[in-house]
């Protein structure tokens, strides 16, 4: 056989070897990748604590402001706001308050105010109805997080201190004025939205250190030591915390003391060799710990021991904290956020996809529910509210990036890149509702258009009353004080007190008015 048909021959055999150890190689890590994981016996409960929906509760006669006092909404960080009359579009826009910073996380809520932490570490009091900043204060060079409200005090955790600085800070802001209550420099940097319970501030650094302050003047009640950096905030339930950390761990403890009650790895990464990364916020119900990782599955741990219940798997990084509750019409659901552009629904006890929806870009931040409507943001600055039941999309703007709204139950607002926008939730009305609705704002604002007159001619009034009472005092000390004015008059120097003042009443009870002598008349 000649030389070029042996060559020929000899390359076809060594071809087609080579694709077969590379089919074989590719079956070996096809057969060792990590998939989805389902116990659906393991501890949970299917009736849970849902948190109550805004009611107006007055005070000695006022209305009490409702609060969305931490990141996540709860103690639990469930997400989830359940609402009597459900949120529809046009959700007009009221206000909007612009800026050049990065907006990450989402405000608090608290009294009549609203807590903004930008991300270069400025803190902002705002006025929840006209979106007025109130106060301000800078408090470090980097930060992402949000702050928690409690005790009419604003919590607050920032990344950088200083510029060049790689440790953080801790502080307690009065809500009303901006003034601060107590600091604590952190060894550490932390990103780790504060909660707030029982008088007890929790957080995570960087260094993998968990703190329990006391919330009124930032003393230390304990550490802990976790499996890694604690990127996340921590969620409370069941008397115990929750975390993730970066370390591919997820972690109970006990409040009290910060006891270690259970830790738990993961072995989600690469041929599941490796630990991911856990970033988001943990959310608690129904007996069990919900948390996204960045080796692309979403877990499910059961709180009273950390067994593993289930693992889902999406195509890209789970950054965002996950939205749990069982809105009506749809059994206990989580939803959450993925890398891979897609928003899913899952079964809260089995892990399963109730449903998908493609997003307009890659999800890095939370999920939000008010009412019957999930909301998500997404890196291409974009906005959703989809149907909790089905994921129908509702609503869509070219306006957010990470965290996108939060409420109170009558209004909306809606986290930008770098603006916030106060929103209206409630429906516009039609027809004689329409009307009548008009005409008792007219008459509203007519009723408070008379008032300020009053209050003006009322103010007006006193500040000539109390002009006039301080002229009286005065010329009473003059008298007293034997005070002698002296002037010049047709040539003769003239010398004499101060004439005594003419006191007299209008009508009979009413009240006496007294006016200085004049010249000419005794």
């Amino acid at each position: 056989m000649p030389a070029h048909p042996r060559r020929l021959r000899r390359f076809v055999i060594a071809v087609v070897l080579l694709v077969a150890v590379l089919l074989g190689a590719v079956t070996i890590v096809a057969s060792r990748e990590p998939g989805n994981v389902s116990n659906p016996d393991v501890e949970f409960r299917s009736t849970d604590t849902t948190p109550v929906a805004p009611t107006e509760q007055k005070v000695n006669g006022k209305t009490k402001a409702f609060n969305w006092p931490v990141y996540g909404y709860d103690k639990a960080r469930t997400r989830y706001l359940p609402l009597k009359q459900p949120f529809r579009p046009p959700f007009a826009e009221r206000w909007r308050l612009g800026g050049n910073v990065l907006l990450e996380f989402p405000p608090a809520l608290g009294g009549r105010s609203m807590f903004l932490l930008k991300d270069d570490g400025m803190l902002l009091a705002i006025a929840r109805k006209t979106g007025k900043i109130r106060w301000r204060r800078k408090l470090g060079h980097l930060a992402a997080a949000s702050p928690a409200y409690a005790y009419g005090t604003v919590y607050v955790v920032v990344l950088e201190r200083g510029k060049g600085v790689r440790a953080g800070r801790v502080a307690a802001i009065s809500a009303t004025d901006g003034h601060t209550r107590w600091s604590r420099r952190l060894s550490s940097r932390s990103e780790s939205s504060p909660l707030v319970a029982g008088g007890v501030l929790y957080f995570g650094t960087e260094d993998g250190t968990v703190y329990a302050l006391n919330s009124r003047d930032g003393r230390i009640r304990w550490t802990h030591k976790a499996g890694g950096a604690v990127k996340g905030g921590l969620a409370l339930d069941g008397g115990r915390l929750f975390l993730g950390a970066y370390g591919g761990t997820v972690e109970a403890l006990a409040p009290s003391d910060g006891k270690l009650l259970w830790r738990k790895g993961t072995s989600g990464g690469t041929l599941g060799l490796r630990s991911g990364n856990f970033y988001a916020t943990p959310s608690a119900a129904f007996g069990r710990v919900y948390i996204g990782n960045t080796d692309g599955f979403v877990y499910s741990f059961a709180q009273s021991d950390g067994r593993l219940a289930w693992r889902t798997k999406t195509g890209g990084y789970v950054y965002g904290s996950a939205a749990v509750a069982a809105v009506p019409g749809t059994g206990p659901t989580v939803y959450v956020g993925s890398y891979d552009r897609t928003f899913y629904a899952l079964n809260a006890r089995t892990g399963a996809v109730r449903w998908k929806h493609h997003t307009e870009g890659r999800v890095s931040g939370g999920a939000v529910l008010l009412g019957d409507l999930v909301w998500y943001s997404t890196l291409a600055r974009t906005t959703t509210a989809l149907r909790a039941v089905d994921g129908k999309r509702i609503w869509f703007t070219r306006r957010g990036g990470f965290n996108p709204v939060v409420s109170t139950g009558r209004g909306i607002f809606l986290v930008g890149y770098t603006n916030l926008y106060g929103l209206d939730g409630r429906p516009p009305k039609t027809g004689a509702q329409a009307v009548a609705d008009r005409k008792a704002r007219q008459k509203e604002a007519r009723r408070r258009a008379l008032i300020r007159r009053v209050t003006r001619r009322q103010r007006e009034l006193n500040r000539r009353v109390s002009a006039r009472r301080a002229a009286i005092r005065r010329r009473k000390a003059l008298r007293a004080s034997g005070v002698r004015f002296c002037s010049t008059v047709n040539g003769r120097r003239v010398c004499r007190r101060p004439r005594p003042l003419v006191c007299f009443k209008r009508n009979a009870g009413s009240r006496t008015i007294c006016r200085p002598q004049v010249l000419g008349r005794p």
